[in-house]
């Protein structure tokens, strides 16, 4: 059993745990939860040894561990899956793994043959030997192969105790079913196992027990079959959590941003037929590759479509790039918010402004005061929760980081707002709060486009929903007669909805 006790720590007088405790035992998942800020992430790197409580224990089969640092942690058979792969992407997957796995002095003797025979067996055992080859470059897989190579190294390692880290996020719905058939036959093998999601919904399909934080401490310890979905979210967010989806009253209007025959050959893009109407929210649903999100590249001119036509308010445009999309009124939040959403280094407020310095500068100087009031003005609006206005992006929790990421496009006041994966890895609480900010730019008569895999949320925010598949959109339907079944149905190509732009 991994156990700690009393685990307290601060950072500068701030503190981010006090008196947790968490036990976990071979061949069990233990699930953690809460919001963004909650301490999670801090408890995880105390679990790792990459920092040191200030207070409290950690106790490894039954011995208490007294220098703990990330080296002894994985002595001791403890590895973290962390969200984003930590893989270098210009070296193989064998090399990858010998990276972390190999010991010894400079010189020594390397013997490739078993190099690439350890990585097959290491790929075999997590289910990734059909699809991953150990020559391969880390940089060209896909997300999923490249935690299940993380995988692989915890397990190479003789890692008793897995963390996994929100790794559900960039996953597509086949992925995950195929990571959850994984974890169930680690837990087979004896392995711990933390597990970390803000997507309630999976946790009793692997969960053993889970204990949720709130503010630094820990608030329950549960099994996972007496812990109902509405009490966990009042355990997490300290209060009643009655519409994790609240819709303010709108009344579609014109279209306001029309696709007829739209496509991309190489994107895989083809004869989409689609109409948006200002005052709604259209959500897009999809499997992982059915084109979604190479559709909304095409609308924001970031892969410009070489066939069919773009009309806004009725009126053919050519979008070629970005800049010609913000002129025009559109405004896309990228479903990667780290690497394209925001600049961590920049701080809230400039972040903020990137989309209209025109406004915020004269003979290109930025106007500071002018800057921080807009800025101030859209945290208050979007409820962004920072030290300053100053602080870098980066020092923000997820659901922040999307906040600051939202702010930026409403400063320039578009017509179409898009919206690719808008909650993804954020919690319960800051998804309400995202939800209400899109249904009230939609009743004040913006036109929004929301990607989203989760068919709960498509369902709950959406007025209408088009279903695409094989990079086109095969049906549209109206949200409230829409079921998941029916939308997972017609996204397989197995059912028909009202085609074209309805």
């Amino acid at each position: 059993m991994l156990r700690l006790t009393g685990i307290s720590k601060s950072f500068g007088g701030v503190v981010a745990l006090r008196n947790v405790s968490l036990e976990l035992a071979r061949a069990q998942v233990h699930a953690l939860i809460g919001e963004n800020g909650a301490g999670k992430s801090t408890l995880v790197k105390i679990i790792t040894g990459a920092i040191t409580p200030d207070e409290g224990s950690v106790e490894i089969d039954g011995h208490a561990v007294r220098k703990y640092a990330p080296a002894a942690a994985r002595a001791l058979g403890v590895a973290a899956i962390y969200q984003q792969p930590a893989l270098l992407a210009d070296l193989t997957v064998m090399e990858n793994l010998a990276l972390r796995l190999e010991r010894g002095g400079l010189w020594r003797w390397i013997s490739w043959r078993d190099r690439r025979r350890r990585a097959r067996e290491l790929l075999q055992r997590v289910g990734a030997a059909a699809g991953v080859e150990p020559e391969a470059l880390a940089g060209g897989l896909s997300m999923p192969q490249q935690q299940l190579v993380e995988i692989a190294a915890a397990l190479g390692s003789g890692a008793n105790y897995l963390i996994f880290d929100e790794p559900t996020a960039s996953l597509g719905q086949r992925e995950i079913e195929n990571l959850f058939a994984l974890i169930g036959e680690l837990r087979k093998g004896g392995v711990g196992m933390v597990y970390i999601s803000p997507r309630l919904e999976e946790l009793p399909r692997i969960a053993d027990r889970v204990t949720v934080l709130r503010d630094g401490r820990q608030v329950a310890t549960l099994a996972m079959e007496a812990a109902a979905r509405g009490e966990l979210v009042r355990l997490m967010v300290g209060r009643p959590v009655d519409a994790v989806y609240p819709k303010v009253a709108a009344t579609a209007g014109e279209v306001v941003l029309e696709m007829r025959g739209l496509g991309r050959r190489k994107s895989g893009v083809k004869d989409v037929n689609l109409s948006v109407r200002g005052g709604e929210i259209l959500g897009i649903a999809g499997l992982v590759g059915a084109g979604r999100t190479e559709l909304a590249r095409i609308l924001f001119g970031l892969t410009p479509a070489d066939r069919g036509r773009i009309l806004l308010r009725g009126k053919a445009v050519r979008i070629r790039s970005p800049r010609r999309a913000i002129e025009l009124g559109i405004a896309y939040v990228p479903e990667d918010r780290r690497r394209h959403g925001v600049i961590g280094e920049f701080s809230v407020a400039a972040n903020t402004t990137l989309a209209i310095l025109r406004q915020v500068s004269r003979f290109g100087l930025i106007r500071r005061g002018e800057e921080e009031e807009i800025a101030a003005g859209w945290a208050r609006r979007v409820m962004t929760r920072m030290p300053s206005l100053r602080t870098p992006v980066e020092e923000l929790s997820g659901g922040n980081q999307q906040k600051v990421a939202l702010s930026r496009w409403l400063a320039a006041r578009p017509a179409v707002l898009i919206l690719d994966e808008p909650t993804q890895g954020v919690d319960v609480s800051a998804k309400v709060e995202i939800h209400r900010l899109m249904s009230e730019m939609a009743a004040r008569g913006m036109a929004v486009v929301m990607i989203s895999s989760e068919l709960p949320e498509v369902l709950g925010v959406s007025d209408r929903i088009a279903v695409m598949a094989r990079g086109t959109v095969i049906g549209v339907l109206d949200a409230a007669q829409a079921t998941q079944e029916g939308v997972l149905e017609m996204a397989l190509g197995g059912g028909q909805g009202q085609a074209g732009a309805a």
